[in-house]
C-alpha cells in the first residue's frame, strides 16, 4: 500500500472566531487553544471556561473538527463523502449556541475525526493501517474490537464506501496525532472537569454528538431523535438521566436510552460519579437541524439550541444540588 504524509494546510473549514462567544453572565472567558493538528499550525481544540462559571457543566464536541490539511484530504479515496459522514456535522454550532445561552464551559475539537477519533482509546489501533507497525496482540481482542470493525482510533472503513484511505500511515504519523491531538485534548478535558468538581462539589460532562436518522422498527414506529448514553448507568447519577428524559418528554421529543449509542471512551475515561464527576453522551439526529443531504444547517438549528440549552440549565441545577448534598432533591411534580 502506498504511504501518505500530512502537508500544508489546504483550508480551514472552521473559522476560529466561531468559538469566541460571550457567556450568559457576561463574565470574562478563560480561553485555551491546545494541541496542534499535524501538518498545520492550527490548534487541535479550543477550551473556553467563563471565569465565574454559573453552572458546573462542560459541553464537549469531540467529533466536530473540520480543519483538514491538503495531504489528509488527498490521502482519502473519496474525501467529500468520507468527511461528511465521519463528522458530527456542525454539532459544534449547537454546542457554541448552548454555551452562549447557559454559561456552560465549552470544549470543541478542531482536528477532524478522520485524522484521529477522540472517542477511542489511544491503543485502539488497527495495526494493518500502520506502515511498519507492530502486529495486533490477539489476546487483546476486546480492546481492538472497534478498530477491527473499521472505526478505531484512525477510522478505516465506512458503509457503502469501504476503505477510506489510499494507503498506510507511518508509526511516526500515528504518534504525532496522539501527541498533538489525543493526549492534550483528554488532559484538558480532565483538568476542566476536576476544576468544576472542586468548585461545585460535582460536575457534569455533556459529550455532544450527532447521529444519522434511526430506522423505524416497525410500521408506525417513530424513531428516537435523541439518544442519551450513560454507559448503562455507570457514568452518571441515574436521577440526572431521569431529569434529561423528563425535560425532553415535556418537549415531545422521541428519546432512547443507550440504544444504539451508550457512550464510548470519553465516558469510560472521564466519568467518575463516586468522585462527583458525571457524564452523559447526547446524540442528536442530524435530520433535526441539517438539510436533506445532511451537510449544512437549516433554520431548525435554533430550535435544537434552545432545546439543549434548556436541558443544560435543568441538569446544571441538579448537578449543583448533587454537589451540595450528595443527593438530588425529590421533584415536587
Amino acid at each position: 500500500m502506498p504511504s501518505f504524509d500530512t502537508g500544508p494546510l489546504l483550508a480551514i473549514h472552521l473559522r476560529m472566531d466561531e468559538t469566541r462567544r460571550p457567556p450568559a453572565n457576561a463574565a470574562a472567558l478563560v480561553v485555551e487553544r491546545g494541541g496542534i493538528i499535524p501538518g498545520t499550525i492550527m490548534p487541535a481544540f479550543s477550551l473556553e471556561m467563563p471565569a465565574d462559571c454559573p453552572i458546573p457543566v462542560l459541553i464537549a464536541a469531540p467529533h466536530a473538527g473540520r480543519c483538514y490539511s491538503a495531504a489528509l484530504l488527498n490521502s482519502m479515496r473519496n474525501s467529500d463523502y468520507a468527511t461528511i459522514r465521519l463528522e458530527d456535522r456542525h454539532v459544534d454550532q449547537i454546542a457554541i449556541g448552548v454555551a452562549r445561552q447557559t454559561g456552560a464551559g465549552l470544549l470543541v475539537a478542531h482536528a477532524p475525526r478522520a485524522m484521529i477519533d477522540l472517542n477511542r482509546a489511544s491503543d485502539d489501533v488497527d495495526w494493518e493501517m500502520i506502515r511498519g507497525g507492530k502486529p495486533v496482540d490477539e489476546r487483546r481482542g476486546l480492546t481492538n474490537r472497534r478498530s477491527r470493525s473499521g472505526l478505531g482510533l484512525i477510522p478505516r472503513r465506512l458503509p457503502r464506501m469501504g476503505e477510506i484511505w489510499k494507503g498506510q500511515i507511518s508509526q511516526e504519523q500515528l504518534t504525532a496525532r496522539i501527541d498533538g491531538v489525543h493526549r492534550p485534548y483528554h488532559q484538558a478535558l480532565a483538568k476542566a472537569l476536576e476544576s468544576l468538581r472542586d468548585r461545585w462539589g460535582a460536575a457534569l460532562l455533556i459529550d455532544l454528538h450527532s447521529m444519522p436518522p434511526l430506522k423505524p422498527k416497525h410500521d408506525g414506529d417513530r424513531p428516537a431523535e435523541i439518544v442519551i448514553g450513560d454507559r448503562f448507568g455507570a457514568s452518571s447519577d441515574g436521577l440526572l438521566v431521569a431529569g434529561a428524559f423528563a425535560h425532553l418528554a415535556r418537549h415531545e421529543r422521541g428519546v432512547a436510552h443507550n440504544r444504539p449509542y451508550a457512550g464510548g471512551y470519553v465516558l469510560d475515561r472521564h466519568a467518575a460519579p463516586a468522585r462527583g464527576i458525571h457524564a452523559i453522551q447526547l446524540e442528536l439526529c442530524r435530520s433535526t437541524y441539517l438539510d436533506r443531504r445532511m451537510s449544512e444547517p437549516t433554520a431548525r438549528i435554533s430550535a435544537m439550541v434552545r432545546l439543549v440549552a434548556g436541558l443544560v440549565r435543568e441538569l446544571g441545577e441538579s448537578t449543583v444540588a448533587l454537589g451540595q448534598s450528595g443527593t438530588l432533591p425529590i421533584a415536587a411534580e
